[in-house]
């Protein structure tokens, strides 16, 4: 049968990053997307990582639509009547750029644009339904009675990927390897953003939670700052919420986060305009699929490319790095006429000599050490009590500081044998 180079499933950023590289060499490429319009159906945070997709010497993401740059980074603990933060900001974060805040369903969008514009077919409300077949080796896509025979698929269809699973190149479903994210964007004037946040125009904060957010089981919240909107979210790993007793769900514990009186002022007069959720993959390194088959590659979260690194999450320069890589990939295939799996393994190659897996790799221990309630219950709850110790004054006598941090302490069982052996095997993660 007669085929066009690639099909590519799912319009989110590694297929749209995938189609790019392929269209500037030339290669026949048709997009398809289930949702109405690319970015319809996609989630993130959300902040891009620019300097590792920068270092890879494209232009494909110039002029591209982001929200604000990231120059203050700010983690919170959350106790379950008091907080403590840390808000950072330097020269160097100000002045270079390193991330910046994105709306998906603005920035996907724009990306599909430029790609039509420049003969890449991208066909949004478009469902796959199942794998063409031959001779042993994926040969295009079958959406009800239609088929796009193509030498080559990318399977760019998220997380819990559809292609990836018909082709066997996943492992199995296991809720511990996954969460839920519920996320909200909510409409602010800007100049109230710069305000409430201390940024100037085009600047903006990266905020994550810890704690209580999600009453002491695995995840957190997240608040950035976009142009005019913030996002704002809760993200739970659904295996810890499945053992949860009482039960709860992402949606509540959200609700419950935006009356946190920490987010009280910020959340002033914001209205919500967006509602969305959406699976993510938590299990790091060892979660990754198997990377490509006979005529089929696995690109961004269909692959497991995700990384939850505790102080910030990365994944969507893994999707838009993974695509690239896919493409050259495949480019190589197409010149020696072998699109079998041995044919493609320049992929994972090439994904091995990248900061993809050389970065999922280096943080393969954290998933495991992120496994441990304490992190979500105990520290939270005891460093905001400690330092509300600390600087509490009233008509009784108080020790000196280093008596009291000290009593404080030991009272917490910070100084424990099982809390120092947390503590110290930080060092190996």
């Amino acid at each position: 049968m007669d085929r066009i180079d690639v099909v590519i499933v799912g319009a989110g950023l590694a297929g749209l990053s995938c189609a790019w590289v392929l269209s500037g060499h030339g290669l026949q490429v048709i997009v398809v997307e289930r949702g109405d319009f690319a970015g319809s159906k996609n989630v993130t945070g959300g902040r891009l990582y620019l300097k590792p997709i920068n270092a890879m010497g494209s232009e494909m993401l110039d002029g591209a639509p982001f929200e604000r740059k990231v120059v203050r980074e700010r983690w919170s603990l959350l106790g379950s009547a008091n907080s403590v933060s840390i808000d950072h900001t330097s020269d160097r974060f100000r002045n270079e750029d390193h991330s910046y805040t994105v709306l998906r369903a603005r920035l996907d969008r724009w990306l599909s644009e430029r790609l039509m514009a420049r003969g890449v077919f991208v066909i949004p409300k478009y469902r796959v339904d199942d794998l063409l077949w031959e001779n042993g080796a994926v040969a295009g896509i079958r959406a009800g009675a239609e088929e796009i025979p193509a030498h080559v698929v990318v399977a760019a269809d998220g997380v819990l990927s559809f292609m990836g699973r018909k082709a066997g190149l996943l492992p199995p479903l296991s809720p511990k390897a996954y969460a839920v994210g519920m996320k909200e964007v909510l409409e602010l004037p800007e100049e109230k953003i710069n305000d409430r946040f201390n940024v100037g125009d085009g600047e903006g904060v990266a905020h994550l939670f810890l704690g209580d957010v999600t009453k002491g089981v695995f995840g957190g919240g997240f608040l950035y700052t976009n142009r005019d909107t913030l996002s704002l979210g809760v993200v739970a790993g659904i295996g810890a919420m499945m053992g949860r007793v009482p039960a709860l769900d992402a949606s509540t514990l959200l609700e419950m986060f935006k009356e946190r009186y920490e987010l009280r002022r910020l959340l002033d007069g914001a209205k919500t305009v967006e509602y969305s959720a959406h699976v993510i993959p938590e299990a790091g390194y060892d979660g990754i699929g198997k990377l490509c088959g006979n005529g089929i590659l696995l690109a961004g979260d269909a692959a497991g490319l995700a990384l939850n690194m505790g102080v910030t999450v990365r994944g969507m320069e893994f999707a838009i790095a993974s695509g690239m890589t896919a493409a050259e990939a495949i480019v190589e295939a197409k010149a020696s006429g072998d699109y079998s799996e041995k044919g493609l393994t320049r992929y994972g190659e090439r994904l091995r000599e990248s900061f993809v897996l050389k970065d999922l790799e280096a943080s393969r221990r954290v998933p495991g050490y992120l496994d441990n309630d304490s992190f979500f219950s105990y520290y939270p709850e005891t460093f905001p009590g400690l330092v509300e110790k600390m600087m509490w004054f009233d008509e009784n006598p108080k020790g000196s500081p280093g008596k009291t941090l000290w009593k404080e302490l030991r009272s917490s069982g910070m100084l424990s044998v099982k809390r120092l052996i947390e503590l110290y095997r930080i060092r190996n993660i």
